[in-house]
């Protein structure tokens, strides 16, 4: 039997070029993207941090962290609208095995 829902963890980085007001406004963005499509578990803003190497030439970004519980059709949009939205350097999306 398939499953109805699953777990999933999703980082992504912001870029702080855009404003912190931009910033606020794209974590609630998916914040609210997420609990419309399924449940938010955890919200982990994590906060501006040095990136490993350069994205885009720029040294430094905005770390979001949430994990959340959703069908398993909906992270495949979330990716897409993710890859779409400006200010977004890089996103990851995982399963959480239970």
């Amino acid at each position: 039997m398939a499953k109805i829902t699953a777990n999933y963890e999703l980082m992504y980085i912001i870029d702080l070029d855009i404003g912190e007001e931009q910033v606020a406004a794209t974590v609630e963005k998916f914040k609210s993207l997420i609990e419309a499509n399924g449940t938010v578990n955890e919200l982990d803003e994590i906060g501006k941090k040095r990136l490993a190497y350069l994205i885009n030439d720029k040294p430094d970004g905005y770390y979001v962290l949430i994990k959340f519980s959703s069908a398993p059709d909906f992270p495949a949009e979330l990716d897409r609208v993710l890859k779409i939205t400006d200010g977004i350097m890089r996103s990851l999306i995982t399963v959480i095995e239970e």
